[in-house]
């Protein structure tokens, strides 16, 4: 399971659909691999996929994105201006100038959003924790951070081993990218727990990224960032600036370029982003800061067994209606998200309906 990235929760207690502890057996995980001393991952990293029966989320990453049935992201209250498409540094936002802030203060970068992508969520995964997604606060002082003038560390710091509370990354559309690795130091896509564009939801009904939004190349353009690491050095897709083959990246998913300058690359294997932070951050609790806050309507819930997440729509702006499946039976939850608060009807598999409010924490 996924951490918000303020590590608060809403206390109030709400319907869970059937909670229960997770039963599969755990997959490869890294972080136990790495206390044995284990080099060599590639191995083990494609017997756990043939050993997987569930959707490939880089399966379509070179295609268009799927639409929702309508706009799910809100209209920014902000008096800024976008950042021109022309200013050097974080390229990429531009193409998304409709829903995503850009502005500039002092030494950071502020980039608003409600962390919403317009593509679809949620469908494929198999490990549901019982999240869906929300639109965030990402704006005015609760905005991303992303230092104007980046340095190289001279301890850069290892997502193989830390960095498993909160967001490493901002993708172009505004969703954060948090580590590969979960909070259980377990790879999230091996595990199951990411849809068909490499999300979720976290603990705090906050959607984000655990692998290279890859499928953002063909929006932004193949020569520019598809994302920007909260160390201020952007993350490319599958090609180098310049539409040349990607070169060897290090340990961190990274390398410099003639020019000497640095910068990431999104893979479809370990560590799929960012590995880490080659340049200069400050860590608190194990996560960047500064970063936003998520504020929860409610209180986490419990992965539910056997469940496969088939259906995510916004009929309208402002609702959503996720459907999954359990032993051939289709559950429902069906929200209406305001600043204030969100009303949830829960259908249960065998017809149950449950109806709960929720006020978003301050």
């Amino acid at each position: 399971m996924c951490e918000g990235k303020s590590g608060d929760h809403h206390h109030e207690h709400g319907h869970i659909l059937v909670p229960e502890n997770l039963l599969r057996q755990r997959p490869f995980t890294r972080r136990a691999a790495l206390r044995v001393g284990v080099v060599g991952i590639g191995a083990a990293f494609v017997a756990a996929c043939s050993n997987s029966s569930r959707s490939n989320p880089f399966a379509d990453m070179s295609t268009s994105s799927t639409e929702l049935a309508t706009s799910s992201t809100t209209s920014l209250a902000s008096s800024t201006t976008l950042t021109p498409a022309s200013t050097p540094l974080l390229e990429g936002f531009d193409a998304f100038a409709s829903t995503v802030n850009v502005t500039k203060d002092g030494q950071w970068w502020l980039v608003e959003s409600d962390g919403m992508p317009a593509h679809q969520m949620m469908v494929g995964i198999t490990s549901w924790q019982q999240q869906v997604p929300t639109p965030q606060p990402y704006t005015g002082s609760n905005a991303w951070q992303i230092p104007v003038t980046p340095k190289v560390a001279e301890h850069p710091v290892s997502a193989r081993t830390s960095l498993y509370t909160g967001a490493i990354a901002l993708a172009a559309n505004g969703v954060p990218i948090f580590n590969a690795l979960n909070n259980r130091g377990d790879d999230a896509f091996l595990y199951g727990e990411l849809d068909k564009w490499g999300g979720h939801a976290g603990r705090a009904d906050d959607y984000h990224y655990h692998v290279a939004p890859l499928h953002l190349q063909g929006k932004v353009g193949s020569n520019r960032p598809i994302a920007w690491a909260l160390d201020g050095f952007p993350i490319y897709g599958e090609t180098e600036p310049d539409g040349s083959a990607m070169k060897k990246l290090d340990e961190y998913n990274g390398h410099f370029d003639s020019s000497g300058a640095y910068h990431y690359h999104g893979t479809r294997t370990y560590p799929y982003i960012n590995g880490g932070l080659r340049g200069v951050v400050t860590v608190s609790g194990d996560q960047v800061v500064p970063q936003p806050r998520t504020n929860p309507f409610r209180q986490w819930l419990q992965p539910l067994k056997g469940a496969t997440v088939v259906g995510f729509e916004s009929p309208t702006t402002g609702s959503y209606r996720l459907t999954y499946s359990v032993d051939g039976s289709t559950g429902e939850v069906a929200y209406v998200v305001s600043a204030t608060e969100a009303r949830f009807t829960f259908t249960a598999p065998d017809g149950v309906v449950t109806r709960e409010t929720y006020a978003r924490r301050p």
